[in-house]
């Protein structure tokens, strides 16, 4: 076993690697993204899909100091 994950009975937390990092759940009509928790009020946020909603989510995530992101998409999207 990796010694840097932890196991769920050991109760420790895994160590963050990236520390200006958002992750975004892709969807068909809406996405979903969210950043640390002490980088805004509301560390969650939905957005649209066309370009005007992912400009306004490129500037929240400068306005968190985002550096990178991790996306999820479900097979339902077709892409």
């Amino acid at each position: 076993m990796n010694p840097k994950r932890s196991n769920s009975k050991g109760g420790g937390k895994m160590p963050m690697l990236h520390m200006n990092a958002a992750a975004i759940d892709i969807g068909a009509t809406m996405h979903m993204a969210a950043v640390r928790a002490d980088r805004a009020p509301e560390p969650v946020r939905s957005s649209g899909t066309f370009t005007t909603d992912l400009h306004r989510l490129v500037d929240w995530f400068a306005e968190c100091g985002v550096e990178t992101s991790s996306w999820n998409r479900p097979a339902s999207t077709g892409f």
